[in-house]
């Protein structure tokens, strides 16, 4: 069985772009969440492996999102996305149980290396 991973973050550009890198690294079970509402519910119905979470989006943050998915499943995988000078932001995430963290522009490589510390 592949694992599963979930890309939440409100631009679709984002998200391809992403994908596109996991899918060339052989993650292909990739499920799609533009915001943190809908984050958390995927996760509850999808159950993935690895989250990989975009930290400002509208509706429900990224924060508000890690809360609620770690309240649901403390055992869950999040890795956040922030830009640079959020630092504020990625401390709390780390704080709240994310378990590291990713800097826009991203990095194919950092991507990578990422993604293989859960599997």
């Amino acid at each position: 069985m592949s694992k599963k991973i979930m890309l939440v973050d409100d631009a679709a550009f984002m998200r391809m772009m992403i994908k596109n890198t996991l899918n060339q690294g052989g993650y292909t079970n990739i499920i799609e969440a533009e915001n943190g509402a809908e984050a958390v519910d995927k996760y509850k119905t999808e159950s993935p492996d690895l989250i990989i979470m975009d930290i400002t989006m509208p509706e429900k943050d990224g924060i508000q999102a890690l809360r609620e998915i770690k309240e649901y499943d403390a055992n869950s995988n999040i890795v956040m996305c922030s830009a640079l000078g959020q630092e504020k932001l990625v401390l709390e995430a780390l704080k709240l149980g994310a378990a590291d963290f990713i800097v826009k522009p991203f990095k194919t490589d950092r991507i990578m290396e990422t993604v293989s510390k859960f599997f």
